[in-house]
């Protein structure tokens, strides 16, 4: 399950995901759509969207959404 499904999951928005997190909108989008790959994010930034997402696993972050 990827960042999308993830947030999805949670019933957030981008909006809310970016405000919990600390990033803005538009960095989301960019990690969910692959214009930034969720694979080169730093340390720290995957670790405040685990934390907004609730989830433990950063790895969870990697796998890829199902279309």
């Amino acid at each position: 399950m990827g960042l999308r499904e993830l947030r999805l999951k949670r019933g957030m928005t981008q909006k809310q995901l970016a405000d919990k997190a600390g990033l803005s909108q538009q960095r989301v989008g960019a990690f969910e759509t692959g214009q930034r790959k969720v694979s080169g994010m730093s340390l720290d930034v995957a670790i405040r969207i685990c934390d907004a997402l609730h989830v433990s696993n950063p790895r969870k972050l990697l796998e890829d959404d199902k279309d």
